[in-house]
């Protein structure tokens, strides 16, 4: 059992590294680091607080600060105060944002390219093992290693 879980720990190390690299690719097809695209990703639902942002992308605000000053150089997103609150700055998309987001999104096949591998059947067991796995109720995971 310990060769079993250890032999998966590393699929699951090497899945997520490939499907990183990836994302990175995909970014890049637009002229985007992975963490940008990733910024343009969790604006669709409109606008976004920066610190929101930042406890989404799991990265502390400086860091929103420099992506969405990049993204905003280039036309892809706006800064604004909020008007609640002025001290809190929104991030929204703009269309040309959009654009961007859209084809990093087409460029991003990692995902359907390795479930095509897999059966309708295969698929369905992954979708189950993977739900299983990541159920609200289940133990916390290890630390990393």
């Amino acid at each position: 059992m310990a060769e079993l879980r250890e032999t998966l720990d590393q699929q699951l190390w090497d899945f997520v590294a490939a499907y990183d690299a990836a994302y990175a690719r995909a970014a890049q097809t637009v002229g985007l680091s992975a963490a940008q695209a990733c910024l343009l990703d969790h604006l669709t639902d409109g606008s976004c607080a920066m610190g929101e942002l930042a406890a989404e992308l799991l990265c502390d605000a400086s860091n929103v600060t420099q992506l969405a000053a990049r993204l905003q150089a280039r036309g892809l997103v706006e800064r604004a105060s909020d008007p609640a609150d002025r001290r809190i700055k929104r991030v929204s998309i703009t269309p040309a944002g959009r654009d961007v987001q859209r084809a990093v999104r087409r460029a991003f096949a990692f995902p359907a390219d390795r479930l095509g591998l897999l059966t309708e059947r295969e698929q369905r067991q992954l979708s189950e093992l993977l739900a299983k796995t990541m159920a609200p109720d289940a133990p916390a995971p290890p630390a990393h290693r």
